[in-house]
């Protein structure tokens, strides 16, 4: 018997520095009392021309010297990673060629192969192994074959087999049976031939070539289908394949099938190198079996680094019809939400210290009746200066040609300048900003639409000042608030702002509206967002507000605030000329609140109320709750009250979205947004998912609105499913993106378990 001695463990740290070229520190696996490894132990391989040892074992040894050895009973032949052991082991010299018999077991870094008989060239780990139980243990995967030749310690070839990465025990709930796999651990790559992929014994898929992953590393394969039924499209079947073209390069082909409608084929592309990313997202159905047209969907996002502060862009969608992305919404291939408008944009940004420039062309494909103008183009110059001998100033130089097709539209020329200046006096507990803006605004008209006002010229101008005073205080003290200690803040606040009026009745709307309702728009100077209005004001905000503050951490546990907004003289600016005035000195009050209790739980409220005729004008009630993961609960409220003259159409509706553990393996996943105002369902998602060890199922009752042209939006429910084999098929194809979209705060299943190291199997 031959024996070698393996010395392992302690080494002086001041020896192995002498060896390794440096000392190493200990490496943490995590808390204070895991385990750490020692870069002592780690592995030095030998040099080419030195070959390791070799250990011997067995109940009978017989030696030719210097030719062969045979080992009976309990036989084991050791070199390095690689363990040979069975009934009985003959091993040759000269050629390195160990041949076993009788319950074999071959290991070699973490792999493990069982059968009756091998023949393994050692130091090369080429060999072969007849009716073999194999398993990488590093990547999981394990089945049983005819035959199993390994070409080297990376590459195997398995013949009639199956491959699986299920746990040992039992039936796998899933397996691919194939003539022949080639397995690549090198590439992290497996190919099975004329393979059958079977799920709880049923054959669910065939093809003469599949590709899979090894590994959690993007490798090119099928992704998990997806299969739904819908009002809209039928059966609906979609098997994507993902292309893994190089590490910065990707492509997925999805291939699909609508009974009610046709095959369809959409196509994603991805790229990132070190000066530019972007995507490619292109579908196309033709001679759709229902509109009998082609329908299709074009989706560019292009993204360039070209020099220091200057990059490029561009932003092209485009679609066949108002409907196709939600008739034909699935996965990657549309978007899940409606629209009726699609942005087509190129352009170029340049930003270097307090200068910024963005130059653009715009333009809007719109299945609406609403007015979108392009900009064809935009040159938009900004300068900003802080704390010049204790001034901040700054302006915005904006030149946009607006353009709408169709005749009888107002297009043309608009120039805008907003030069600003203001002196921030900030002091511990205090602060006041006063700042004068400056509005400036020339249009040079090409056409005069049919509903511009009478006698309006091509050509005019208007300027406006807006004076604003902004001041406020902050006080602080130490409570004590249900057995924890807060700090308390209570900070009131007193915005003034001051636009005389300007006659504006002949400035067209070319990119203006209101802005919306919340807390943040009351200190501002506008209530109109965009160039074409500035809103005359002599209106002052009160506020305060209060927050409590976590005194260790800084972290803010709640605020709450309290404002209104008082008018010495009733604004005259209007969006449209004609339009009603409000005669209202004070808007009503407005109250706001966010707060965090205890772990995982948030909300926030804002609520507008109406004090001198009582009534409730805007409300927006909302809070999350997320105590474990994938546990998740969110309600949001949104109420505006109807009034003709501010424009504003009534707002009724409540959303509830969760996802929550039902059972052991199974959790739900669900939403609903509901109108009380036309009392129906606008949307709904209703999901179930169930976890296994090794595979995932995941299926969704969905009702949906279409967007439609004629503003008449239409309802369609369908039913979606997928299928994810762990360690086969690991990129979402779509489904869980509906659930992300749909479920703020959404957790995706877990993946396969981590791999395991090459020792584990160790004999």
């Amino acid at each position: 018997m031959s024996l070698v001695l393996l010395a392992v463990g302690w080494v002086p740290s001041a020896v192995y520095a002498q060896l390794a070229g440096a000392a190493a520190a200990p490496e943490s696996l995590g808390g204070q009392w895991d385990l750490r490894l020692a870069p002592q132990l780690a592995e030095h391989p030998l040099p080419a021309n030195q070959r390791p040892a070799t250990l011997t074992l067995g109940n009978n040894e017989t030696t030719t010297t210097d030719t062969d050895l045979a080992l009976k009973g309990n036989a084991e032949l050791r070199r390095y990673a690689s363990v040979v052991k069975g009934d009985y082991v003959h091993y040759t010299f000269d050629t390195d060629i160990a041949d076993a018999y009788g319950a074999v077991q071959i290991v070699n870094d973490g792999n493990m192969f069982t059968g009756p008989e091998a023949h393994l060239r050692v130091d090369a780990n080429e060999g072969y192994m007849t009716v073999p139980k194999y398993r990488f243990s590093v990547t999981g995967g394990w089945g049983s074959a005819q035959r199993i030749d390994l070409i080297d310690s990376e590459r195997s070839v398995i013949h009639d087999g199956t491959y699986t990465t299920c746990p040992c025990d039992g039936q796998p709930a899933w397996y691919v049976k194939a003539s022949q796999f080639n397995i690549d651990q090198g590439s992290d790559d497996g190919i099975a031939h004329d393979g059958v992929l079977f799920f709880q014994g049923v054959p669910i898929f065939a093809s003469p070539w599949l590709s899979f992953p090894l590994s959690n590393d993007r490798q090119s394969g099928l992704l998990p289908p997806t299969f739904s039924i819908g009002s809209t499209n039928g059966i609906d079947v979609a098997l994507p394949y993902y292309f893994n073209i190089a590490p910065n390069y990707d492509l997925t082909l999805t291939p699909r099938y609508m009974s009610k409608r046709g095959e369809m084929l959409s196509a994603d592309y991805r790229y990132l190198t070190a000066k530019s990313s972007g995507t490619i997202d292109v579908a196309y159905l033709p001679d759709d079996a229902i509109t009998k047209t082609n329908r299709y969907s074009i989706a560019i996002v292009q993204n360039w680094n070209i020099a220091p502060g200057l990059t490029g862009y561009v932003n092209y969608n485009r679609v066949s019809d108002a409907s196709v992305t939600t008739d034909l919404a699935s996965g990657t291939a549309f978007p899940t939400s409606s629209t009726t408008l699609y942005q087509q944009e190129a352009g170029l940004t340049y930003n270097n210290g307090p200068w910024s420039v963005l130059a653009r062309e715009q333009r809007w494909q719109t299945f609406s009746t609403d007015t979108t103008y392009n900009r064809e183009p935009q040159v938009d110059v900004r300068y900003t200066q802080y704390n010049v001998d204790g001034f901040d100033f700054g302006t915005q130089a904006d030149a946009t040609r607006f353009t709408l097709p169709g005749t009888g539209v107002t297009e043309g020329n608009r120039f805008t300048f907003t030069p600003y200046i203001s002196y921030p006096i900030v002091r511990p507990g205090w602060f006041f900003t006063p700042q004068l803006k400056w509005h400036f605004v020339d249009y040079d008209l090409s056409s005069i639409g049919s509903d511009a006002p009478a006698g309006q010229p091509k050509t005019f101008s208007f300027n406006v000042p807006t004076l604003s005073l902004d001041t406020g205080m902050t006080f602080e003290r130490s409570v004590r608030l249900f057995g924890h200690a807060f700090i308390q803040t209570l900070e009131p606040r007193l915005y003034y702002v001051y636009t005389p009026y300007r006659n504006q009745q002949f400035a067209p709307l070319f990119d203006t509206a209101e802005a919306d309702f919340g807390l943040s728009e009351i200190f501002t100077d506008n209530t109109f967002v965009g160039g074409d209005r500035v809103a005359d004001a002599s209106r002052i905000t009160a506020a305060v507000t209060s927050r409590l503050i976590d005194p260790s951490s800084g972290d803010e546990k709640a605020r709450f605030t309290v404002a209104q907004l008082y008018d010495f003289r009733a604004p005259q600016v209007t969006l449209v000329d004609g339009e009603p005035i409000s005669d209202m000195s004070r808007t009503g009050i407005i109250v706001g609140a966010s707060y965090k209790i205890g772990p995982g739980f948030s909300a926030e409220q804002a609520v507008q109320y109406n004090e001198i005729e009582h009534y409730l004008s805007h409300a927006t009630v909302g809070f999350g709750w997320a105590p474990a993961s994938r546990e998740v609960l969110n309600f949001a409220y949104h109420y505006t009250r109807e009034d003709e003259t501010l424009d504003y159409e009534p707002v009724n509706q409540f959303i509830v979205s969760e996802q929550w553990p039902l059972a052991h393996q199974i959790s739900s996943v669900a939403r609903i947004n509901y109108d009380m105002v036309t009392h129906r369902l606008i949307a709904g998602l209703l999901g179930l998912q169930y976890d296994a060890d090794c595979w995932a199922v995941s299926i969704a009752f969905e009702k949906y609105t279409n967007a439609s042209s004629t503003d008449e939006p239409s309802t369609g429910t369908r039913v979606l499913m997928q299928l994810q084999l762990k360690g086969f098929s690991k990129i979402d194809n779509g489904l869980l993106d509906q659930f992300r979209a749909n479920v703020p705060g959404y957790t995706p299943l877990p993946a396969s378990d981590a791999p395991t190291s090459r020792f584990s199997d160790y004999p």
